[in-house]
């Protein structure tokens, strides 16, 4: 098995005269109407599983990971061997298979996605504005309130 790849899986139907072919998971022939491919053999649709979960990679989609010999679905994949990093709002590590938002050089958890004066959380099309590597909503932006010109302090 090659290290660090991503592979397709293959939903292949067996023809009625061809020779049943063995199982790549469990050895065992292949006798039912369709069966797997992946990583060049085939498999039965219960025996091609995630090493760690369990869970059938043929429903979870047309992707496996492969690494260290090992089959993977790719939440296992980029929660084994995934590049994490820090929020930039509350520092806390962010596992590397979680939703994240960005804002140029910056990731955040998507609950730390908010106003750093406010705490107003920001919905698909609200504006956001990052001033002085802090998120703002667009009140506390043009009110200047980093600017010593309001009461309100960073939370």
């Amino acid at each position: 098995m090659v290290l660090d790849k991503e592979e397709s899986v293959s939903l292949v139907s067996l023809q009625s005269r061809e020779k049943p072919r063995g199982c790549a998971g469990c050895n065992g022939k292949i006798r039912d109407r369709f069966m797997l491919q992946a990583l060049d053999r085939f498999w039965h649709e219960d025996c091609l599983k995630c090493a760690c979960c369990d869970c059938r990679l043929g429903r979870v989609g047309s992707s496996l990971y492969t690494r260290s010999n090992l089959i993977l679905c790719r939440r296992d994949y980029l929660r084994l061997f995934g590049v994490t990093g820090n929020c930039a709002a509350c520092s806390k590590l962010i596992p590397a298979f979680e939703m994240v938002m960005r804002a140029r050089d910056n990731v955040y958890h998507l609950d730390c996605f908010a106003c750093q004066l406010c705490r107003q959380r920001f919905c698909v099309g609200d504006k956001f504005f990052l001033k002085n590597n802090m998120i703002l909503c667009q009140l506390d932006y043009e009110g200047g309130h980093l600017n010593g010109s309001s009461e309100r302090q960073p939370q």
